[in-house]
């Protein structure tokens, strides 16, 4: 390692201890022949003065260059603070370091913005250069939330004897309701590969696999106009588990977030969640994502939404289509008005919402080829179109596939509301801006012509 010590570590325990630290520049103060700066890694700050009688002569010359934002190793002794000069708002606060020998490792331009967090900075300049914004404090924070936030699902899950599998990026366009991001395939031109809306379909073919008990943190895609909740890529907890009915997976979840809230918020949030049926969500607060912190006297009020309606009707396409998607299982009691009332008809799904942000969504699944046929039917579907696009699901249906279900969660939402942001930009490490475009990379752009012959491809110009 270049260094001996991280920016937050030193104590006055460690005075008289000769030590090396890496760093950013966070600021520097020349004070006559005194030169501070104060050195920033990850972890914290640590104040160093360079002495002239102290520092050999090169170093010293070399501390009269630096500037905010260049990256330096130095050596030097661990000395206690004067009296009246100890700053109690740094972990390192009763020390400063007397510099003895200073290496640049590279110097850095004037940054667009200083690395501060007391300032409003323009979104757009921010996500430009996004890796000095990951330097201030209160964004890096929200990264290491999100790593933080992982490891308690990985641990949580795993004790539960879930298997982490992960499913395939490039994938079959099989339409969920948004627009596909379609990938064109140069081995097979004119064909498409999509990438995946959510593992909706595999995670039920994983099912049929029999591995019983599935999850993953999944990057999912979504060619869908932004809003401060929605990103073109965004990252959900995904899960699925075989045998089980509704209150397996309210009480799965339910453990889950108790314990998120417990280790993030040190909140202990009450079990079981409130459950409000779809119809009175509506009749009694307009909206299926209900915010029942008034009435529940709650920082953070959950429920479940259920008894959703299976179907809603298309009045410009004159058709039935899935409230939530056409995998999802009617109410056992309604089955037998799938095909002469579809109005009438519930599903067996569920809305998980937190202060009036759906969270996640979930439901029982259907297991057998014959019911999940009906449901293609109803919604208009053409047996041509059914088998093209999910013949493989249902022939892996005839091979035994056993009940299940599960549920899906937006880990860029409650990673905003963990952290009290607004946007869940804030929790994205390199997020897309509100017109879908990455300030930092300039994509999306344009590509080489060879690279579109390769694929077969021609663009159009001027949007005709």
């Amino acid at each position: 390692m270049l260094r001996t010590h991280t920016c937050a570590q030193l104590k006055v325990t460690d005075t008289g201890k000769q030590i090396t630290l890496c760093g950013w520049v966070a600021n520097r103060r020349d004070h006559g022949k005194l030169i501070f700066i104060d050195i920033r890694d990850r972890y914290g700050l640590t104040q160093v003065v360079f002495i002239p009688k102290e520092c050999p002569a090169d170093s010293y010359e070399k501390a009269g260059q630096l500037r905010n934002e260049f990256v330096i190793k130095l050596k030097g002794l661990v000395n206690k603070r004067p009296a009246g000069t100890i700053n109690s708002k740094l972990a390192t606060g009763e020390v400063e370091i007397l510099a003895q020998e200073l290496e640049i490792l590279n110097p850095s331009l004037t940054p667009p913005f200083e690395i501060r967090e007391d300032i409003e900075i323009n979104e757009e300049i921010r996500l430009k250069y996004r890796y000095l914004d990951l330097r201030r404090t209160k964004v890096f924070n929200n990264l290491l939330l999100r790593s933080n936030l992982y490891k308690v699902i990985r641990g949580y899950l795993g004790g539960k004897d879930f298997i982490e599998c992960e499913t395939p990026i490039l994938t079959k366009s099989t339409p969920e309701g948004a627009r596909d991001y379609l990938v064109p395939s140069r081995a097979n031109l004119g064909q498409f590969f999509a990438l995946p809306q959510s593992p909706q379909l595999f995670k039920q073919i994983l099912m049929v696999a029999g591995i019983e008990k599935y999850y993953q943190i999944a990057k999912c895609f979504r060619d869908e106009d932004l809003r401060a909740d929605r990103q073109p890529e965004f990252t959900q907890l995904d899960i699925e588990m075989s045998f089980i009915n509704e209150e397996d997976v309210f009480s799965l979840t339910e453990g889950l977030m108790k314990l998120i809230f417990k280790e993030f918020k040190n909140i202990d949030i009450p079990v079981p969640f409130t459950r409000i049926s779809y119809k009175e969500a509506m009749e009694k607060y307009k909206c299926d994502k209900p915010d029942l912190r008034e009435q529940l006297k709650m920082d953070f009020a959950f429920c479940w939404v259920v008894d959703f309606p299976l179907f809603k009707f298309n009045t410009e396409e004159k058709r039935w289509e899935s409230e939530h998607h056409p995998f999802t299982a009617p109410a056992t009691e309604d089955l037998e008005n799938l095909e002469v009332a579809p109005d009438k008809v519930k599903s067996r799904s569920y809305d998980l919402v937190l202060n009036g942000i759906e969270l996640g969504s979930g439901s029982i699944r259907i297991h057998r080829q014959e019911l999940q046929e009906k449901i293609f039917n109803i919604i208009g579907l053409e047996k041509e179109e059914i088998q093209k696009r999910f013949g493989f699901l249902l022939e892996a249906f005839q091979f035994g596939a056993p009940p299940h279900g599960g549920v899906a969660f937006g880990l860029d939402r409650l990673l905003a509301i963990l952290s009290c942001e607004s946007s869940i930009r804030e929790v994205i490490t390199f997020p897309k801006n509100s017109s879908t475009f990455c300030p930092l990379t300039s994509a999306p752009s344009d590509v080489e012509d060879k690279q579109l012959k390769e694929l077969g491809l021609t663009v159009r110009k001027g949007g005709k």
